[in-house]
């Protein structure tokens, strides 16, 4: 399974740093050549929000069930979600299973 370990903080308005990730996060790949689509729900028929640039990896907080999509690395009806109410097709992204890696959506 290819994961990239990764922290990270940001700088908020006034400057001052501000803890992204409490814990190391794991990081999975984009399927190389894709600019993965982001969407609102799991599904393309939800609102496109943006799209990820090519050499892209994600954090995957949960995952839920939705439209099966085929991809780079087969057919799946598993969606990740990358933020708050941002999803991508699980089919793209390089996780090394079948199956779910993250607890399911609430």
């Amino acid at each position: 399974m290819a994961v990239e370990n990764v922290t990270g903080a940001v700088e908020d308005i006034a400057g001052e740093d501000v803890a992204v990730e409490a814990a190391t996060a794991h990081r999975y790949p984009v399927a190389p050549g894709i600019r993965l689509k982001v969407r609102s729900g799991p599904g393309t028929q939800y609102e496109l929000l943006r799209v990820l640039p090519l050499g892209a990896s994600v954090p995957i907080n949960c995952q839920k069930p939705g439209e099966r999509v085929t991809g780079t690395y087969g057919t799946s009806n598993v969606w990740d979600n990358i933020g708050n109410g941002q999803y991508v097709a699980d089919a793209y992204v390089k996780t090394g299973s079948d199956g779910y890696v993250a607890p399911r959506c609430t």
